[in-house]
């Protein structure tokens, strides 16, 4: 009885050990090499970090694997997971971060919300709004506004400019919104 359970017992453990090998196989094959890589690996990473809001603001660059972090967050916390989340990421070898962590105010709090607000309840950013993260970010720097981010046309730019300066409450506005679809100009 013991001989039976005992030869069942390293054959299940001989067949995980077999099917073990294949899947680190796998792994190494999938740990992102080069630059172009670790840039897909690294987005995914940051897209799917569920803390980041439209007020929080993540840009990257990856040079031989070295990845450098840029932008701003609402709190302290954030910065911390997305530099560990980074670091984490097969293929890269280093981080430097520059995100700033915004101060922490409850006057630009209230902007924030005022501001998101008036842009997505605007007709011409209603197909944003559905989105789980909006493409238009809202930085509020003590009062002074920067909005970042990805909008189809000059227009709806132009509109995003116009509702960040919700009743002049902002001490300024900063539209860096990159146009996808920009108008010719003849």
């Amino acid at each position: 009885m013991k001989n039976r359970f005992l030869g069942s017992f390293l054959a299940a453990a001989s067949l995980l050990a077999m099917t073990g090998i294949p899947m680190a196989a796998a792994d190494n094959s999938a740990t992102p090499r080069t630059d172009e890589q670790i840039v897909k690996q690294v987005r995914h990473e940051l897209l799917t970090y569920p803390r980041l809001t439209v007020w929080d603001d993540i840009s990257f660059r990856v040079n031989n694997g070295q990845v450098e972090l840029l932008g701003a967050v609402t709190q302290p916390y954030k910065k911390s997971d997305i530099d560990k989340i980074v670091q984490g990421t097969p293929g890269v070898t280093s981080v430097t971060s520059e995100i700033q962590v915004l101060p922490l105010s409850d006057f630009d709090n209230r902007l924030r919300l005022q501001i998101a607000n008036a842009i997505y309840r605007d007709p011409a950013f209603t197909q944003y709004a559905m989105m789980a993260l909006p493409p238009v970010h809202i930085i509020v720097d003590n009062g002074h506004v920067t909005l970042t981010g990805v909008v189809a046309t000059d227009f709806e730019k132009t509109i995003a400019g116009m509702r960040a300066n919700v009743a002049g409450l902002s001490f300024s506005v900063t539209n860096n919104l990159q146009v996808e679809r920009p108008a010719k100009r003849s």
